[in-house]
Protein backbone atom coordinates (compact mmCIF):
# COMPACT_ATOMS: atom_id res chain seq x y z
CA UNK A 1 0.00 0.00 0.00
CA UNK A 2 2.88 2.38 -0.76
CA UNK A 3 0.55 4.45 -2.94
CA UNK A 4 -1.87 5.03 -0.03
CA UNK A 5 -1.88 7.78 2.57
CA UNK A 6 -4.25 7.92 5.57
CA UNK A 7 -5.10 11.34 6.98
CA UNK A 8 -6.34 10.96 10.55
CA UNK A 9 -8.28 13.60 12.40
CA UNK A 10 -8.00 12.62 16.08
CA UNK A 11 -9.80 15.83 17.07
CA UNK A 12 -13.02 14.22 15.88
CA UNK A 13 -12.89 12.35 19.19
CA UNK A 14 -10.02 14.19 20.86
CA UNK A 15 -10.40 12.53 24.27
CA UNK A 16 -9.79 9.20 22.55
CA UNK A 17 -7.17 10.38 20.05
CA UNK A 18 -4.62 7.76 21.08
CA UNK A 19 -7.22 5.00 20.86
CA UNK A 20 -8.21 5.95 17.32
CA UNK A 21 -4.63 6.33 16.15
CA UNK A 22 -3.71 2.86 17.38
CA UNK A 23 -6.82 1.36 15.75
CA UNK A 24 -6.11 3.04 12.42
CA UNK A 25 -2.42 2.04 12.54
CA UNK A 26 -3.45 -1.56 13.16
CA UNK A 27 -6.04 -1.61 10.35
CA UNK A 28 -4.04 0.35 7.74
CA UNK A 29 -0.79 -1.57 7.91
CA UNK A 30 1.61 -0.71 5.11
CA UNK A 31 0.10 2.71 4.42
CA UNK A 32 1.55 6.08 5.34
CA UNK A 33 -0.28 7.86 8.17
CA UNK A 34 -0.42 11.57 8.96
CA UNK A 35 -2.42 13.16 11.78
CA UNK A 36 -3.94 16.61 11.77
CA UNK A 37 -3.47 19.08 14.61
CA UNK A 38 -5.72 21.95 13.48
CA UNK A 39 -8.77 22.76 11.37
CA UNK A 40 -7.95 22.94 7.67
CA UNK A 41 -4.80 20.84 7.88
CA UNK A 42 -6.40 17.76 6.30
CA UNK A 43 -7.00 19.76 3.11
CA UNK A 44 -3.38 20.87 2.80
CA UNK A 45 -2.12 17.36 3.63
CA UNK A 46 -4.35 15.85 0.93
CA UNK A 47 -3.25 18.41 -1.66
CA UNK A 48 0.41 17.77 -0.87
CA UNK A 49 -0.09 13.99 -0.97
CA UNK A 50 -1.70 14.19 -4.41
CA UNK A 51 1.28 16.22 -5.65
CA UNK A 52 3.62 13.60 -4.16
CA UNK A 53 1.93 10.90 -6.26
CA UNK A 54 -0.25 9.07 -3.75
CA UNK A 55 -3.08 7.39 -5.68
CA UNK A 56 -5.33 6.61 -2.70
CA UNK A 57 -5.85 9.22 -0.01
CA UNK A 58 -7.95 8.05 2.92
CA UNK A 59 -9.92 10.32 5.24
CA UNK A 60 -10.06 8.82 8.74
CA UNK A 61 -12.64 10.91 10.60
CA UNK A 62 -16.14 12.28 10.23
CA UNK A 63 -17.87 14.23 7.47
CA UNK A 64 -15.87 17.36 8.31
CA UNK A 65 -12.58 15.53 7.78
CA UNK A 66 -13.87 14.04 4.53
CA UNK A 67 -14.85 17.51 3.31
CA UNK A 68 -11.36 18.87 3.97
CA UNK A 69 -9.68 15.95 2.19
CA UNK A 70 -12.05 16.28 -0.78
CA UNK A 71 -11.13 19.95 -1.16
CA UNK A 72 -7.48 18.93 -1.22
CA UNK A 73 -8.11 16.24 -3.85
CA UNK A 74 -10.34 18.30 -6.16
CA UNK A 75 -8.88 18.47 -9.63
CA UNK A 76 -6.37 15.64 -9.06
CA UNK A 77 -6.39 12.01 -10.18
CA UNK A 78 -6.15 10.60 -6.63
CA UNK A 79 -9.06 8.52 -5.29
CA UNK A 80 -10.75 9.17 -1.95
CA UNK A 81 -10.98 6.37 0.62
CA UNK A 82 -12.97 6.44 3.86
CA UNK A 83 -12.34 5.16 7.37
CA UNK A 84 -15.41 6.61 9.16
CA UNK A 85 -14.62 7.26 12.82
CA UNK A 86 -16.21 10.67 13.51
CA UNK A 87 -19.44 11.74 15.18
CA UNK A 88 -21.38 11.93 11.91
CA UNK A 89 -20.71 9.74 8.85
CA UNK A 90 -23.57 10.46 6.44
CA UNK A 91 -21.41 10.25 3.31
CA UNK A 92 -20.02 6.83 4.27
CA UNK A 93 -23.61 5.61 4.74
CA UNK A 94 -24.54 7.10 1.33
CA UNK A 95 -21.79 5.04 -0.31
CA UNK A 96 -22.90 1.86 1.43
CA UNK A 97 -19.84 1.44 3.65
CA UNK A 98 -20.27 -0.92 6.62
CA UNK A 99 -20.95 1.19 9.70
CA UNK A 100 -18.44 0.84 12.51
CA UNK A 101 -16.31 -1.83 10.82
CA UNK A 102 -12.93 -0.32 10.00
CA UNK A 103 -11.54 -3.66 8.82
CA UNK A 104 -14.22 -4.01 6.15
CA UNK A 105 -13.79 -0.37 5.15
CA UNK A 106 -10.05 -0.92 4.77
CA UNK A 107 -10.68 -4.02 2.66
CA UNK A 108 -12.82 -1.91 0.32
CA UNK A 109 -9.90 0.52 0.00
CA UNK A 110 -7.49 -2.37 -0.71
CA UNK A 111 -9.86 -3.84 -3.33
CA UNK A 112 -9.42 -0.62 -5.30
CA UNK A 113 -12.89 -0.42 -6.85
CA UNK A 114 -13.53 3.24 -7.67
CA UNK A 115 -16.77 5.04 -8.37
CA UNK A 116 -16.95 8.44 -10.08
CA UNK A 117 -19.35 10.76 -8.28
CA UNK A 118 -20.42 14.36 -8.75
CA UNK A 119 -18.47 17.11 -7.03
CA UNK A 120 -20.60 20.15 -6.12
CA UNK A 121 -19.24 23.47 -4.89
CA UNK A 122 -20.55 26.50 -3.00
CA UNK A 123 -18.65 29.69 -3.82
CA UNK A 124 -15.78 27.44 -4.90
CA UNK A 125 -15.79 25.33 -1.72
CA UNK A 126 -16.38 21.68 -2.63
CA UNK A 127 -18.70 19.32 -0.77
CA UNK A 128 -19.87 15.74 -1.27
CA UNK A 129 -23.16 15.26 0.57
CA UNK A 130 -25.22 18.34 1.35
CA UNK A 131 -25.39 22.06 1.94
CA UNK A 132 -27.81 24.28 3.81
CA UNK A 133 -28.70 27.96 4.01
CA UNK A 134 -30.62 29.13 7.06
CA UNK A 135 -31.80 26.92 9.90
CA UNK A 136 -29.31 24.05 9.83
CA UNK A 137 -26.36 26.34 9.08
CA UNK A 138 -27.36 28.51 12.04
CA UNK A 139 -27.55 25.39 14.22
CA UNK A 140 -24.07 24.31 13.11
CA UNK A 141 -22.75 27.81 13.79
CA UNK A 142 -24.18 27.87 17.31
CA UNK A 143 -23.21 24.30 18.31
CA UNK A 144 -19.92 24.29 20.22
CA UNK A 145 -17.29 21.57 19.94
CA UNK A 146 -17.84 20.61 23.60
CA UNK A 147 -21.58 20.36 22.99
CA UNK A 148 -21.00 18.05 19.99
CA UNK A 149 -18.71 15.83 22.07
CA UNK A 150 -21.33 15.52 24.80
CA UNK A 151 -24.43 14.97 22.67
CA UNK A 152 -23.18 13.89 19.22
CA UNK A 153 -25.67 14.39 16.34
CA UNK A 154 -28.38 15.24 18.90
CA UNK A 155 -26.52 18.49 19.64
CA UNK A 156 -27.65 19.97 16.31
CA UNK A 157 -31.30 19.21 17.06
CA UNK A 158 -30.98 20.88 20.46
CA UNK A 159 -29.48 23.98 18.84
CA UNK A 160 -32.18 23.99 16.14
CA UNK A 161 -34.89 23.85 18.82
CA UNK A 162 -33.34 26.88 20.53
CA UNK A 163 -33.26 28.79 17.22
CA UNK A 164 -36.84 27.83 16.26
CA UNK A 165 -38.50 30.77 18.05
CA UNK A 166 -36.61 33.35 15.98
CA UNK A 167 -38.00 34.88 12.76
CA UNK A 168 -36.51 33.12 9.69
CA UNK A 169 -34.54 35.01 7.04
CA UNK A 170 -35.80 36.08 3.61
CA UNK A 171 -33.88 34.18 0.94
CA UNK A 172 -33.94 34.90 -2.80
CA UNK A 173 -33.58 31.80 -5.03
CA UNK A 174 -32.31 32.02 -8.60
CA UNK A 175 -32.28 28.87 -10.74
CA UNK A 176 -33.82 27.64 -13.99
CA UNK A 177 -35.50 24.73 -12.22
CA UNK A 178 -37.06 26.71 -9.37
CA UNK A 179 -40.81 27.32 -9.25
CA UNK A 180 -40.48 29.78 -6.39
CA UNK A 181 -38.09 32.72 -6.03
CA UNK A 182 -38.34 33.20 -2.24
CA UNK A 183 -37.83 31.02 0.80
CA UNK A 184 -36.92 30.80 4.49
CA UNK A 185 -34.58 27.79 4.35
CA UNK A 186 -32.81 25.95 1.52
CA UNK A 187 -31.22 22.50 1.48
CA UNK A 188 -29.04 21.21 -1.37
CA UNK A 189 -28.25 17.53 -1.73
CA UNK A 190 -25.73 15.64 -3.82
CA UNK A 191 -26.84 12.27 -2.39
CA UNK A 192 -30.14 11.13 -0.93
CA UNK A 193 -29.34 11.28 2.79
CA UNK A 194 -29.63 14.19 5.22
CA UNK A 195 -28.86 14.25 8.95
CA UNK A 196 -28.17 10.51 9.16
CA UNK A 197 -29.73 7.48 7.43
CA UNK A 198 -32.73 9.52 6.24
CA UNK A 199 -33.58 9.53 2.49
CA UNK A 200 -34.46 13.22 2.31
CA UNK A 201 -33.67 14.02 -1.35
CA UNK A 202 -36.01 11.54 -2.98
CA UNK A 203 -34.78 11.71 -6.58
CA UNK A 204 -31.09 12.29 -5.89
CA UNK A 205 -28.34 10.26 -7.51
CA UNK A 206 -24.76 10.95 -6.52
CA UNK A 207 -23.57 10.70 -10.13
CA UNK A 208 -26.35 12.30 -12.23
CA UNK A 209 -24.70 15.70 -12.66
CA UNK A 210 -27.53 17.45 -10.81
CA UNK A 211 -28.07 19.15 -7.47
CA UNK A 212 -31.29 18.32 -5.63
CA UNK A 213 -32.78 21.41 -4.01
CA UNK A 214 -35.54 21.74 -1.41
CA UNK A 215 -36.84 25.25 -0.75
CA UNK A 216 -38.96 25.85 2.33
CA UNK A 217 -41.13 28.79 1.37
CA UNK A 218 -41.90 31.80 3.55
CA UNK A 219 -42.75 29.86 6.70
CA UNK A 220 -41.49 30.02 10.28
CA UNK A 221 -38.80 27.81 11.81
CA UNK A 222 -41.29 25.77 13.87
CA UNK A 223 -43.21 24.91 10.69
CA UNK A 224 -39.92 24.13 8.93
CA UNK A 225 -38.96 21.62 11.64
CA UNK A 226 -42.36 19.96 11.32
CA UNK A 227 -42.03 19.72 7.54
CA UNK A 228 -38.49 18.36 7.89
CA UNK A 229 -39.93 15.43 9.85
CA UNK A 230 -42.70 14.90 7.30
CA UNK A 231 -40.25 14.86 4.38
CA UNK A 232 -37.92 12.41 6.11
CA UNK A 233 -40.69 9.89 6.72
CA UNK A 234 -42.61 10.26 3.43
CA UNK A 235 -41.85 8.66 0.07
CA UNK A 236 -42.14 11.89 -1.94
CA UNK A 237 -42.16 15.68 -1.59
CA UNK A 238 -45.46 17.16 -2.73
CA UNK A 239 -46.30 19.70 -0.03
CA UNK A 240 -47.37 23.17 -1.22
CA UNK A 241 -45.06 24.85 1.30
CA UNK A 242 -42.01 23.19 -0.28
CA UNK A 243 -40.43 23.36 -3.72
CA UNK A 244 -38.27 20.42 -4.80
CA UNK A 245 -36.30 20.61 -8.04
CA UNK A 246 -33.04 19.53 -9.68
CA UNK A 247 -30.55 21.87 -11.29
CA UNK A 248 -26.93 22.33 -12.33
CA UNK A 249 -26.61 25.85 -10.95
CA UNK A 250 -28.22 27.75 -8.12
CA UNK A 251 -27.77 31.15 -6.48
CA UNK A 252 -29.17 32.09 -3.08
CA UNK A 253 -28.93 35.61 -1.72
CA UNK A 254 -30.32 37.64 1.15
CA UNK A 255 -30.10 41.16 2.55
CA UNK A 256 -29.57 39.54 5.95
CA UNK A 257 -26.46 37.86 7.37
CA UNK A 258 -27.52 34.25 6.68
CA UNK A 259 -24.94 31.46 7.25
CA UNK A 260 -24.14 28.72 4.72
CA UNK A 261 -22.94 25.23 5.65
CA UNK A 262 -21.52 22.42 3.53
CA UNK A 263 -21.08 18.89 4.90
CA UNK A 264 -21.76 20.24 8.40
CA UNK A 265 -19.20 23.07 8.34
CA UNK A 266 -20.08 26.77 8.10
CA UNK A 267 -18.22 28.34 5.15
CA UNK A 268 -19.58 31.89 5.18
CA UNK A 269 -22.78 33.78 4.47
CA UNK A 270 -25.03 34.63 1.53
CA UNK A 271 -24.83 35.29 -1.34
CA UNK A 272 -23.77 31.81 -2.44
CA UNK A 273 -23.57 30.21 -5.86
CA UNK A 274 -23.72 26.44 -6.30
CA UNK A 275 -22.29 24.51 -9.23
CA UNK A 276 -21.61 20.84 -9.86
CA UNK A 277 -18.75 19.11 -11.66
CA UNK A 278 -20.26 15.95 -13.11
CA UNK A 279 -18.40 12.84 -11.90
CA UNK A 280 -15.57 15.05 -10.74
CA UNK A 281 -14.39 12.84 -7.83
CA UNK A 282 -13.20 9.24 -7.68
CA UNK A 283 -14.18 7.39 -4.51
CA UNK A 284 -13.15 3.94 -3.29
CA UNK A 285 -16.49 2.22 -2.71
CA UNK A 286 -18.02 -1.27 -2.52
CA UNK A 287 -18.04 -3.05 -5.89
Amino acid sequence: MQDTLVILNPAARSERAGHWRSRVEKVARGAALRSTSRIGEAESLARKAAREGYQRIVAAGGDGTINEVVNGLAGTSAALGLLPIGTVNVFATELGLPSGDLNQCWQIICDGHTRAIDLPSANGKHFVQLAGIGLDAQAVKETSVAFKRSFGPLSYLISAAQIASRPPPHLVIESKGAKTTEGSFVLIGNGRLYGGPFPFFKRALIDDGLLDVVVFKRIGYLEIIRYLQEVIFSSSINMPELDYFQTKRLRVSSEENVPVEVDGEVIGTCPVEFRVRERGLRVLAPG
